[in-house]
């Protein structure tokens, strides 16, 4: 997962997920209403598999493998706030987002101009048919690439061009992205 998925992820989130594995199955047999079947089902393994994984008796006790960890942390990932998450995410593409990252931005523009490549921190607004694109492109499965390629050209126009106002032809090339935060609302 890359910065901006990450940086997304973070933004459509009001609380931390569960950084331990027994809080992740304890959150995902809380929302299976208890029932170690569903959980189970959810998971890939039998209910008792999951019986063992959260029993109380310290000798039957056992502990997920990391194949498991991967499935529970993809589980409870897939089902954290999911109402914040759309509310948010409608909010963004209405509203719009603030951008924030520090990256490397180098330009295409025109000769006597200097186009080398350098680190800046940025913080920028962003108008929601951005956040639309950008999702529909995560919602479509495109990779780090494409969603940087977005946000570069978004950028672009909003940062270095100024809405249309200046630099008029200029091409940005955004990479190295230290960081990519978002703020919704």
């Amino acid at each position: 997962m890359g910065q901006i998925e990450q940086g997304l992820m973070r933004a459509l989130r009001t609380r931390p997920v569960p950084l331990s594995t027994e809080g992740r199955l304890r959150f995902l047999l809380k929302a299976h209403r208890g029932s170690t079947r569903r959980v189970a089902a959810v998971l890939g393994v039998s209910q008792r598999t999951v019986q063992r994984w959260v029993t109380k008796k310290p000798g039957a006790r056992r502990l997920p493998g990391p194949l498991q960890v991967e499935a529970i942390e993809e589980a409870v990932l897939a089902r954290w706030q999911p109402r914040v998450r759309a509310r948010l995410r409608a909010q963004a593409e209405a509203e719009g987002f603030v951008f924030h990252t520090r990256a490397r931005f180098g330009f295409i523009a025109p000769a006597g101009s200097s186009d080398d490549p350098r680190v800046r921190w940025i913080t920028q607004p962003l108008p929601g048919e951005v956040a639309r694109e950008l999702f529909a492109a995560r919602d479509a499965g495109a990779g780090e690439q494409q969603q940087t390629v977005i946000l570069a050209r978004a950028l672009g126009h909003a940062y270095f061009r100024e809405w249309g106002r200046r630099a008029h032809g200029l091409h940005i090339a955004f990479s190295d992205i230290e960081f990519a935060d978002f703020s919704i609302g």
